[in-house]
């Protein structure tokens, strides 16, 4: 009688120790998907550290979103105020924003849903899905997915780790890797709250480009003149610089790099103009908006746009592809005048 009790409270003991035991990767990702399902809105903050260059780049990221398809995007450069920009996803469609400069761009566009975000909840968890060979695991605070990403025009990123916090399932951390899984993006989220009251005017686009948000400035109220400061790409794909041209317009100063090779193309760069409020009106871009990391551009077959450091960037080619332009473009970053 004594050994069937032994036995019976071994197998009850095994029965709870069993119950109280790590949850599967099945179990984390339904609660996953519930949890994005029944959201109707969510906020947060992030901080998201770029290691594409010779120093980090570090960005502020506020993450508004409204069920179904409106967000709200914010990201300040610590190290250019001017740069800072805004996704905006309403009714109307996508743009991008520069509040400072009074720059709107419209994207006849899909996004986020074309390619990974990984400072939105919903696109982590679409990219968990969608890899069949991620991995899972979990820490005495968090679960932990391995999954590739999907990044259309950026192959250089195949990679990423996810952490969600045990209790409230709020993602936690993202870490996008390389090919050879060395980690070149950081996001660092805080203060996840769901079902937020929102303001009704908080996915308007005129709204967003004149009120002070997170700390965005909106635009300045004279233009000082600003001096060009070449940059040279360090990626050229073998192609050599064969020609410099500069000329001053009303703006300031614009150059033209012409670039020949096996891949041809040219860069153009000139010192950005401020538009008044009365004629902001948004240029309609046939393209997509791209994260490049520093700055959100415009991809369209051929070109690809984007500012920077109180500068327009614009990259034109037939023959390189949408990860050579960007991969061109990040080059740019360390590259000053030679």
């Amino acid at each position: 009688m004594k050994r069937y009790i032994i036995l019976f409270v071994g197998l009850m003991l095994v029965i709870v120790l069993a119950a109280c035991g790590e949850k599967s990767k099945e179990d984390v990702l339904g609660k996953l998907e519930n949890m994005a399902d029944e959201l109707s809105a969510y906020q947060t903050n992030a901080l998201m550290t770029l290691e594409t260059g010779k120093e980090a780049q570090v960005f502020r990221i506020e993450v508004t979103h409204k069920k179904e398809d409106f967000y709200r995007v914010l990201l300040k450069n610590e190290q250019d105020e001017e740069s800072s920009q805004i996704i905006l996803r309403n009714e109307e469609g996508v743009f991008v924003l520069t509040p400072a400069l009074n720059k709107s761009f419209k994207f006849q566009s899909e996004w986020p849903d074309n390619n990974s975000q990984p400072y939105l909840f919903h696109s982590l968890i679409k990219d968990i899905i969608n890899d069949k060979e991620s991995t899972f695991s979990q820490t005495d605070n968090y679960y932990v997915f391995e999954t590739k990403t999907n990044y259309e025009a950026n192959s250089n990123l195949p990679y990423q780790t996810i952490y969600f916090d045990k209790d409230s399932y709020a993602p936690v951390l993202v870490k996008i890797l390389d090919k050879d899984k060395k980690e070149v993006v950081e996001v660092e989220y805080s203060n996840f709250q769901k079902d937020p009251d929102l303001p009704e005017d908080t996915f308007d686009m005129k709204q967003n480009m004149t009120s002070s948000i997170f700390g965005v400035p909106v635009m300045a109220q004279e233009q000082l003149p600003k001096e060009l400061t070449v940059f040279y790409p360090e990626e050229t794909f073998g192609a050599e610089l064969v020609e410099e041209d500069q000329m001053n317009t009303e703006n300031g100063k614009r150059v033209l790099l012409s670039y020949d090779g096996e891949r041809n193309f040219t860069i153009i760069q000139e010192t950005l103009d401020v538009y008044p409020t009365s004629t902001s009106t948004p240029e309609l871009i046939q393209g997509e908006p791209v994260d490049l990391g520093f700055s959100v551009g415009a991809m369209t077959n051929s070109a690809l746009r984007w500012q920077a450091n109180g500068i327009n960037y614009y990259l034109a080619s037939d023959e390189l592809t949408k990860a050579e332009m960007i991969e061109v473009a990040v080059s740019m970053t360390d590259q000053a005048t030679k």
